[in-house]
């Protein structure tokens, strides 16, 4: 039987949990704020597209820092299949994280021949914090554009997935083939797993 003590016990559960929720979401929001003078600022692309008519253009070269401590280098994934994953990185719980720990780990992109990135303006000391109380995302290949220079040369700041048009990407997948070639291009606004609609671009290929 609920009685009204235990029903107050249940709202007091409730309320401590929110609380907690905030406490983590505005001590991450102001790690963000400052993570650019942590990390520096990251982010360097050569050309550019227009997003609506990126497929069968040249992919911007671009070089990113990585999760791993690594420079990342797109022209050196030549001979592969890649899959960009723009989105909002920290911000975006649970629909992004649950995007990028489901592409790292997904054999069908992680093999000899598909490379998946997933792409955050985000600082690299945050993520390491997330990924250490995150265990699903720690098969991930997470890479900063905190200059937001690869944003915007993939022209991905401003689409419908956006909560932050001009500032942040949303929820954009880019799939570049073997040579380098944007082959595929979807903006997601109701921020989904995509990762079968991807495999089934790639066998295209």
């Amino acid at each position: 039987m609920l009685t009204v003590a235990n029903l107050m016990i249940k709202k007091s559960y409730a309320y401590v949990a929110v609380l907690i929720l905030l406490a983590f979401f505005a001590g991450s929001f102001l790690a963000n704020t400052a993570g650019s003078k942590d990390n520096g600022i990251t982010g360097k692309a050569t050309g550019s597209v227009v997003f609506e008519q990126a497929v069968g253009k040249k992919a911007p070269d671009f070089v990113l820092d990585g999760i791993d401590d690594k420079k990342t280098k797109l022209s050196d994934y030549a001979g592969k299949v890649v899959i960009l994953f723009f989105n909002e990185g920290e911000m975006c719980y649970p629909a992004c994280w649950q995007q990028i720990a489901a592409l790292g780990s997904d054999g069908r992109f992680n093999t000899g021949d598909v490379a998946a990135f997933s792409i955050v303006v985000d600082s690299k000391s945050m993520w390491k914090k997330i990924v250490g109380q995150v265990p699903q995302l720690s098969e991930a290949k997470i890479l900063f554009d905190t200059s937001k220079a690869v944003s915007s040369a993939y022209d991905v700041l401003s689409l419908e997935s956006s909560m932050h048009p001009g500032s942040y990407p949303g929820h954009t997948y880019v799939v570049i083939d073997k040579g380098g070639v944007i082959r595929y291009v979807l903006d997601d606004p109701k921020m989904a797993i995509r990762n079968d609609q991807l495999a089934l671009e790639i066998e295209k290929l």
